[in-house]
């Protein structure tokens, strides 16, 4: 289970490695929280104190989590499975969880987990525009490169997607395919920039992962 688990985590690492100047923040598809205490106060990625969950609820919530922790530990603990067994069984139980726990809304409260949805993918929209225009701004790009540097970023995106998506990858292909993605991706952006842009780029990401660093992390609350 370490190989497997070591597989899953070099995969992990490549896809972070995409340029986040270039990709969107992807964050609300499939997020999956760092704490306990978060997952308890989030379901597919969205805030459940907006529902007024009773007692009742957030009883039931604790225990569906207790479980699907529970049986998320004993796949970990086999050491019998391929990466491919072990990667088809966690999708399962996830889409096991992601049933129980949508069976304990009510269809008022689904409606507006669906509308929270709908919400923040028009703030990731704007969000990525913001960021497309600030990045235009800073590197002096002209119209034309700005154009030809989104398309490189919904392209990537896409492409992206479609390889983890792929279940016909072994593991070691899908790191092929990453690999050969990130470079295309990255000298599509140096056929758009001029080297001083680049340099701008570079510095950029430089500074930005700085910040990221020195963020100090949140204690999550609970529902």
């Amino acid at each position: 289970m370490k190989k497997i688990l070591l597989a899953l985590s070099l995969g992990a690492i490549t896809t972070t490695t995409i340029n986040a100047q270039t990709i969107p923040d992807r964050r609300g598809e499939g997020f999956k929280p760092k704490h306990k205490q978060e997952m308890g106060k989030r379901h597919h990625g969205m805030d459940m104190k907006s529902l007024n969950l009773t007692d009742a609820q957030k009883e039931q919530f604790k225990s569906q989590r207790e479980s699907y922790q529970k049986q998320l530990e004993e796949l970990k603990k086999n050491d019998g499975i391929t990466v491919k067994e072990y990667r088809s069984r966690m999708e399962n139980l996830h889409k096991e969880n992601k049933a129980k726990m949508d069976g304990i809304l009510t269809s008022e409260q689904k409606a507006q987990l669906e509308k929270q949805k709908s919400d923040q993918k028009k703030m990731r929209e704007i969000d990525n525009k913001a960021r497309a225009e600030k990045m235009k701004l800073r590197l002096g790009l002209t119209d034309e490169q700005a154009a030809k540097m989104e398309k490189n970023r919904s392209e990537t995106a896409a492409k992206m997607k479609a390889i983890h998506e792929n279940k016909s990858l072994t593991e070691e292909q899908r790191k092929e395919e990453m690999k050969k993605l990130m470079k295309a991706q990255k000298e599509n952006t140096k056929s758009i920039l001029t080297e001083e842009q680049l340099k701008k780029l570079h510095e950029g990401k430089k500074h930005e992962s700085k910040k990221m660093k020195d963020k100090k992390p949140v204690e999550p609350a609970t529902i």
